[in-house]
């Protein structure tokens, strides 16, 4: 069960997962090592999967981010299974979901211009023999940066 103290500490550490102990222990109003304690069980309960960092995609040269809706050509367990093999081997795959409704898959893709947009939407998934089917939207702006799950 969460409380409202781990509920304040998973919010924080969403939006700064680089805080030390103390620095946690502060926003809490809690001693550095309850602050800690605090952060370690949740890590072992599986509640924090994780820590990570916040890339700028212009920093990197990636200029282009779209999402691309896929339909399979048929819905076996070796397109299934051969197809996310195709997706993980892709590093501007970023984002994966099976979805219901007409499209099987949205990808969502960061590439460095169109070119490379077009490249592995032409030359990397309609040419994946379990692909029947694939359309993109570009996105143009971001109003809402990503942000962590409502806790």
């Amino acid at each position: 069960m969460i409380d409202s103290i781990d509920a304040k500490l998973l919010a924080t550490l969403q939006r700064r997962a680089d805080l030390t102990a103390q620095d946690l222990g502060e926003v809490l109003n809690l001693s550095a090592s309850q602050a800690a304690r605090r952060r370690q069980k949740l890590e072992s309960d599986g509640v924090i999967q994780g820590y990570g960092a916040r890339l700028s995609p212009q920093a990197l040269g990636l200029t282009v981010q779209a999402f691309v809706q896929v339909q399979m050509a048929a819905h076996t367990a070796e397109n299934a299974r051969s197809f996310a093999n195709l997706v993980a081997s892709l590093s501007e795959i970023v984002g994966c979901w099976t979805l219901t409704g007409e499209a099987d898959y949205l990808l969502r893709v960061w590439c460095a211009d169109l070119g490379a947009l077009n490249q592995l939407i032409h030359h990397r998934l309609l040419v994946h023999p379990a692909v029947a089917r694939v359309q993109s939207q570009i996105v143009m702006d971001q109003p809402k940066p990503d942000a962590g799950l409502p806790v």
